[in-house]
């Protein structure tokens, strides 16, 4: 009887306290409801049953709700939707990636007081950040009205770069998430004011007799007892030690436990989420909830995650809005071992001039496998590992110069200082490895002279003749050998009244009328191969000059070293004093400024026509002068009202690239129909593109060259994808059959190839000859190009078969567009000197002008087809996009070289893949990942963990982006 009477007792204490509570609640609710009104919670989004009816996913609402799913942002989140059929799957993350993108544009028009035109935004297809870039001005001032000044003022403070605004629209999603936890308890707290008089007997009822209300124990009650969930409560165990070093997959542990101190059974609805961050940089992590096998283990969480970049992340642990004890967490990473593949020897050039008797100086950035600079422990020697070796020009090594080259460390500066020192004038080969694996530019030519030519090749070098010339015998030119070599005279230098250097061969006619015989460009693709020296060779050392663009060319002469040192000094002056493509880079935007200091960067008004952008861009600008295009082109668009703040001027140039560049645009083409296909000039253009088209796209080309040599916001990216041999050709490399491999894979799988793996010697089905077959559309034959002279009467054999082959590139991608080409370039290099562009070779063009590739997670998510729908599949799905969001722009680069066979995406991203990128299961397990490049198609096997799955699919893309045996 007294138990009883207590516990009514107790029932009627708290029954006064729920009650006490309740008017607090009450009070605060009602008096915060206006102002949550205001704050917008519910006043121009769905609901989640609405918005499910709107993506026709309406049988899906107790899905949804068994999920625990009730707010947008929940929708809005793929990583937490539930699994549905493959159809209905790819429909709902393409939905749930675009209501995302509202959400993070809702919040940021609400950081600026501008949600109540959220709506109206919408109707006019502005749906993400990346739309209110594009809004033009007319339609912005008529939507926005008086708040148009505020709207320009913050689409001018949107970052231009995509790390920048992906990191503002991370952050921005952040604060939907918390919005909406804070919106769920604001709702429940309404719900608690209705329903007050039931929970209150519901409770009673539970304390006194807990078998009639069982459900009472999940309101509550918990709160007396302390059974929910308290991040307080909750730890973590770590499996590294900090700090730990990168490269392997990282775990740690969290448990969780009630506010009783009772483990707590960790659920998908409990928003428990990680995330670990190194300042702008997120990682994305992956989540293992529980223990299906060991109800004992219900309580914990696994979370894993991979480290390549070394240093000090932040690491939060969250439930809901709130952080456990102890986060966020710092931990630090460090670099790896060496790893020679990654590790960077910095020399000036590809040839090494030293001195006799005086030391040169070079150095070795020693990095990890990621590319991190690596660190040293007190007592480890640093340069313990390195080795070199030296040879002549034989081949042979040169013990008695083992110790010429000396190794130690720079602690000051964190590089191994590598100083030769050689004792006598010679021409050898050097190796420099690390563990017995070469380093990637270890291999190089050194040249080391006298006292007294090194005197001369430096007055060379300061002198301001035109004519250093020395003396030399011509053994062979265009692949002919000379039966009685003759005297050539070969000079170093500038071309008179020019920016241009180059080395010239010529013969003196009657000894003092010059014939030029060959000139080679002063640039890096220029190289001197040296010859071992034979005892029958007469007339000096032997060396070949050969730059790529023009047949090679052999000589001899006993001033070579001289020869090749003064053209090394020159060259490393002509580009800045250093080969590697960063210098470069920064010594070609410095001579661009240097080269136009006498134009003004002033505005300069440029009136277009959007729906006739070429006509009227190639109008506005026919008769601008150098000084013109050097100007800020302050763009208008005819008919509509906006002010350039360098929006419109970004989006001209967006729109004049893909008007000129893109093939369906008729003045650049594709070997073949994908839409992801390199571009290259159209010899068979519509009629109304001209050669003058040509010349404006050079100098467009050369202004957004110019803009990004200013640098900051007026950096200009060339919006093409172009082929390698059009890239050659601007740079005045040689065009070959290996281009095909890239610009024409079709051609040389179908053709190229099976040339090169045929034997034509003893093939009776294959008769070639050096002609090139010219076919209409209907397949007739219209026209016979000879190669050679008489090639019809020339047949190919395996001998002369590379010779074709170069032949049919030169006419193909060469000699059809010869027009087209030069009136480019005379638009270019009208802007940009010729002599600034053959610093790089194709690839770096490509860099200089296009950019890195940059690729969006998200774009790639929404671009996709995923074709299985096993549980092992699913799960190797979500490896799959954890592993690749935490992927360098590199390793991207080389996961789409493997899929699509080319490292860089269409214009439109993702989107213009054709076929779209699919990921398919393979039946296999534990084996590397494959492609199947014609179909833009991954074929992913099972794996037992993400770490084999990791180290698999890093594996594949590393050594399998070559070639096409993909498969």
């Amino acid at each position: 009887m007294l138990i009883s009477t207590m516990k009514v007792l107790v029932a009627l204490g708290l029954s006064l306290m729920f009650t006490i509570s309740l008017l607090k609640l009450t009070i605060i609710f009602w008096h915060t409801y206006p102002s949550l009104m205001e704050y917008g919670f519910g006043s121009d989004l769905p609901s989640v049953d609405e918005w499910l009816d709107e993506q026709n996913l309406t049988d899906f609402k107790e899905l949804f709700h068994k999920h625990g799913i009730s707010s947008l942002s929940s929708c809005g989140d793929p990583d937490r939707l539930p699994e549905l059929p493959p159809g209905d799957e790819q429909r709902l993350q393409r939905a749930a990636m675009h209501l995302q993108q509202k959400l993070i544009l809702r919040e940021w028009l609400k950081d600026h007081r501008l949600q109540h035109h959220y709506q109206r935004l919408l109707n006019v297809e502005v749906a993400s950040l990346e739309d209110v870039y594009w809004l033009e001005d007319s339609r912005a001032s008529k939507i926005l009205g008086k708040d148009w000044q505020v709207w320009s003022q913050a689409r001018q403070n949107l970052p231009t770069s995509k790390a920048q605004l992906d990191a503002l629209k991370a952050q921005l999603w952040s604060t939907v998430v918390k919005s909406s936890q804070h919106q769920d308890a604001w709702t429940w707290g309404g719900m608690l004011v209705v329903s007050v008089s039931v929970a209150g007997l519901v409770t009673l009822a539970a304390m006194t007799q807990p078998s009639l209300a069982p459900e009472a124990r999940h309101s509550l009650l918990q709160y007396v007892t302390g059974k929910y969930l308290l991040p307080a409560n909750c730890k973590v165990q770590w499996d590294w030690k900090d700090p730990a070093v990168v490269g392997g997959t990282m775990c740690f542990v969290v448990r969780f436990y009630q506010r009783n101190g009772q483990p707590y059974p960790i659920c998908d609805t409990d928003q428990f989420f990680v995330e670990v961050t190194e300042g702008t940089r997120k990682m994305v992590t992956i989540s293992e909830l529980g223990s299906p096998t060991d109800p004992n283990n219900a309580n914990i969480a696994k979370v894993k995650f991979t480290v390549r970049t070394a240093g000090q992340y932040k690491i939060s642990v969250m439930i809901g809005s709130s952080h456990i004890a102890g986060s966020p967490f710092t931990k630090t990473f460090i670099p790896g071992p060496i790893d020679a593949r990654r590790s960077r020897f910095i020399r000036p050039a590809s040839t090494v001039i030293c001195c006799a008797g005086s030391p040169t100086l070079l150095h070795i950035e020693p990095r990890d496998e990621f590319g991190n600079a690596c660190q040293f422990d007190q007592g480890v020697d640093p340069v313990k590992g390195y080795h070199v070796e030296t040879y002549d020009l034989n081949g042979q090594p040169l013990e008695k110069l083992r110790n010429a080259i000396a190794f130690t460390y720079d602690r000051v500066n964190a590089r191994v200082a590598v100083t030769a020192l050689f004792p006598e004038p010679i021409c050898l080969r050097a190796v420099i490895s690390y563990l017995d694996q070469k380093l990637p530019n270890g291999d190089f030519d050194i040249i080391v002279l006298s006292s007294s030519d090194t005197t001369l090749v430096h007055k060379n070098i300061a002198s301001r003749k035109h004519n250093i010339c020395y003396e030399a015998r011509l053994l062979s030119i265009f692949g002919a050998a000379k039966s009685k070599p003759r005297k050539v005279l070969c000079s170093v230098g500038p071309k008179q009244n020019s920016l241009i250097f180059q080395v010239t061969i010529k013969e003196m006619i009657l000894k003092f009328i010059p014939k030029r015989i060959a000139t080679f460009r002063l640039c890096p693709s220029t190289k001197f191969h040296f010859l071992p020296q034979l005892p029958t060779h007469v007339h000096g050392p032997i060396f070949i000059i050969d730059d790529g663009a023009q047949p090679k060319i052999e000589l001899a002469s006993r001033d070579r070293n001289i020869i090749a040192a003064t053209f090394t000094h020159f060259l490393l002056k002509n580009i800045g004093g250093s080969e590697t493509f960063k210098d470069k880079q920064d010594f070609f935007y410095h001579e661009v400024r240097k080269f136009h200091a006498n134009y003004y960067h002033e505005k300069l008004s440029l009136k277009v026509q959007r729906d006739k952008i070429l006509e009227s861009s190639m109008k506005a600008t026919k008769h601008f002068s150098v000084s013109d295009w050097c100007g800020n082109f302050e763009v208008t668009f005819q008919g509509e009202q906006g002010i350039d703040w360098g929006g419109l001027r970004r989006e001209w140039f967006e729109l004049i690239c893909s008007a000129l560049f893109d093939p369906r645009g008729g003045l650049f083409c594709t070997f073949h129909d994908k839409r992801q296909a390199l571009v290259h000039p159209n010899p068979h253009r519509p009629a109304h593109l001209k050669l003058k088209h040509f010349e404006f796209a050079g100098k467009i080309v050369g202004k957004c060259l110019y803009e990004s040599a200013l640098g900051g916001t007026y950096r200009q990216l060339v919006r093409a994808r172009f082929t390698r041999s059009f890239l050659a050709q601007l740079i005045g490399l040689r065009v070959h059959y290996k281009y095909f491999e890239q610009d024409d894979p079709d051609l040389y799988l179908s053709k190229i190839k099976y040339i090169l793996d045929t034997d034509l010697d003893a093939s009776d089905s294959l008769e070639l000859y050096f002609v090139e077959d010219i076919y209409d559309a209907s397949g007739q034959l219209t026209k016979t190009i000879e190669l050679v002279p008489n090639g019809s009467k020339v047949r190919v054999t395996n001998a002369t078969k590379n010779q074709y082959l170069d032949a049919l590139a030169q006419q193909r991608l060469c000699n059809s567009v010869k027009d087209e080409v030069d009136s480019f370039l005379k638009g270019l290099n009208g802007i940009i000197p010729d002599n600034l562009l053959s610093i790089f070779d194709e690839n770096e063009l490509e860099l200089l002008m296009c950019g890195t590739g940059e690729y969006s997670i998200a774009d790639f998510k929404a671009h996709h087809i995923a074709n299985g729908n096993s549980s092992e599949f699913r799960r190797v799905l979500a490896w799959f996009w954890a592993g690749i969001s935490n992927f360098s722009q590199t390793e991207m680069a080389r996961l789409l070289q493997f899929t699509t066979g080319c490292s860089q995406l269409p214009p439109g991203g993702f989107q213009e893949l054709n076929p779209q990128f699919q990921i398919t299961a393979a039946p296999t397990f534990g084996n590397l990942p494959t492609a199947h490049t014609c179909f833009n198609q991954l074929c992913l096997p099972d794996y037992e963990s993400y770490e084999q799955f990791e180290k698999a699919l890093l594996l594949a893309i590393s050594e399998g982006t070559e070639g096409f045996g993909m498969v």
